[in-house]
């Protein structure tokens, strides 16, 4: 086995048990820190498939804008772990299933994959770039796609922001339109008092 597989087995192992960490974390922040793990962990197998623009996008957007943006949502909502937990098992049989069809959809994948055998990626020109290439099949072939996503993440974001932003007793919440009409006359009164000299 070569120096490459190992880091590639490595990773992919650390990639496999952060994100059953994920789906088995009770506690929502832990699953959230996993997730990160998770991210960084693909964006290195990203690296090693010589795909550099997607790694550090998926670093950069996913781990510092949109694990932001969980965490966030997760400690605002102030979540009651008790309630959600109650009807944990009456969802397991349909997601027992689920996990049987995933298991046999990825084993029907790599299943066709070995059999054809490992087909090598052609050699690629010095002056290559996948960056250019990328940005070429988004915004020509994929644009539709493209901007679809970036609506739906829009969304995302506003139904986030709504979601912190309910009305709850220990909110605080300002009116502007009470702050505009605000004077100075009402806020600072100015009092003279009569200065005293201290002689000790």
């Amino acid at each position: 086995m070569s120096f490459h597989d190992f880091i590639f087995y490595a990773f992919s192992a650390v990639l496999v048990a952060a994100a059953i960490g994920v789906i088995t974390s009770r506690n929502p922040v832990h699953a959230a820190l996993l997730l990160v793990l998770a991210f960084f962990t693909s964006s290195g197998l990203w690296i090693q498939l010589q795909a550099e623009f997607l790694a550090i996008t998926l670093v950069l957007v996913y781990v510092g804008a949109v694990m932001v943006l969980f965490l966030f949502v997760v400690m605002m909502l102030d979540i009651n772990l008790v309630k959600l937990r109650e009807g944990f098992w009456s969802y397991l049989p349909l997601g027992a299933v689920v996990g049987v069809l995933l298991a046999l959809e990825m084993g029907a994948v790599l299943w066709t994959f070995y059999s054809r055998g490992v087909i090598e990626a052609p050699a690629l020109p010095a002056n290559y770039s996948n960056t250019r290439e990328l940005g070429r099949l988004l915004y020509t072939d994929y644009v539709y796609p493209f901007e679809i996503a970036a609506v739906i993440l829009l969304v995302a974001i506003v139904a986030a922001i709504a979601l912190t932003l309910r009305t709850r007793k220990t909110s605080k919440y300002v009116d502007p339109a009470w702050q505009v009409k605000a004077r100075s006359q009402d806020r600072v009164r100015i009092v003279k008092m009569q200065s005293e000299n201290r002689q000790d």
